[in-house]
């Protein structure tokens, strides 16, 4: 697949299936439970939308990002140059692996100075849902519902915790783009990556797609929400309507069992819909 080009799609048919699951592992963030769907005929891209097709995407439009009108963005702290500041980690806090880095888009992931030249096949990151849906719309497409997205996960499966299966990825047997080692302080880069991989690095599912686990996390079409009668599911979901957050699915380069155990299909996460980071980017989907 040239990296400037339209990945292949694949066709699902119109079905009833399921979204969520009855054993959440992440309760908190809405897990389960499972719940039947009906979905209609769809078709979703292969893999993620690459920095090259972006970049065209761009140049026929002249559009900027969110990212870019805000003049910066949120990166990890990891990816920046050793022993500046910046990639220093602060002592305390439950975010302390991130910082805010002016500067930092799509085209200079790390800041001023950073570059996707070397990228091109990678994940498009630093981009808004409002960023995903803009690139959607042009192409002709949409964002995946969260039901479509774990649906074509399942790559023909059952109900597979991963898209290759139950099989759990550890450094001898690397399934896709995840931290390895000790998170946030070290990494032993046994799948060859400390930040994103080409989009189709790894082997697809039984239906085709490509990194449907890791590498980067994909924005959806659907509003967060928690579903429970419990006090903290309605705090969390009126916070979620409150500030426009959307689901995203899949986890990242930076998801470990020990910390961010979602890259598995029913692991699910949020962000406000203006919001972009170094991890975070989308694949597109078709109604047929």
């Amino acid at each position: 697949m040239k990296a400037d080009q339209p990945p292949r799609r694949i066709n699902f048919q119109a079905t009833r299936s399921f979204v969520g699951t009855d054993e959440p592992i992440i309760a908190r963030d809405g897990e389960g439970p499972r719940r039947p769907v009906k979905l209609r005929r769809f078709a979703l891209e292969t893999t993620t939308v690459t920095n090259a097709r972006f970049t065209t995407f761009v140049a026929a439009t002249g559009y900027v990002t969110e990212a870019e009108r805000f003049g910066w963005s949120t990166v990890f702290r990891g990816l920046l140059p050793p022993g500046s500041a910046d990639a220093a980690l602060p002592a305390e806090g439950d975010l302390r692996w991130w910082t805010k880095i002016d500067g930092a888009c799509w085209s200079s992931p790390e800041g001023s100075g950073s570059s996707i030249a070397e990228r091109m096949d990678h994940p498009a990151v630093h981009l808004s849902w409002a960023d995903a849906r803009a690139f959607a719309t042009w192409c002709g497409g949409r964002l995946p519902t969260e039901a479509e997205w774990e649906h074509a996960a399942r790559g023909g499966l059952t109900d597979p915790r991963f898209p290759w299966g139950d099989e759990e990825p550890t450094d001898g047997r690397v399934f896709c783009n995840i931290w390895q080692g000790e998170f946030p302080r070290s990494n032993s880069l046994a799948d060859g990556y400390l930040g994103t991989s080409p989009v189709d690095r790894f082997a697809p599912n039984g239906d085709g797609l490509y990194g449907m686990a890791g590498n980067v996390w994909e924005w959806t079409q659907d509003a967060f929400r928690v579903r429970s009668a419990s006090q903290d599911a309605k705090a969390r979901n009126k916070t979620a309507r409150e500030t426009s957050e959307k689901v995203l699915k899949g986890g990242s380069f930076l998801c470990h069992r020990s910390y961010c155990y979602r890259y598995r299909i029913a692991a699910r996460s949020a962000m406000t819909s203006d919001s972009s980071t170094s991890n975070a980017g989308f694949r597109v989907a078709y109604d047929l």
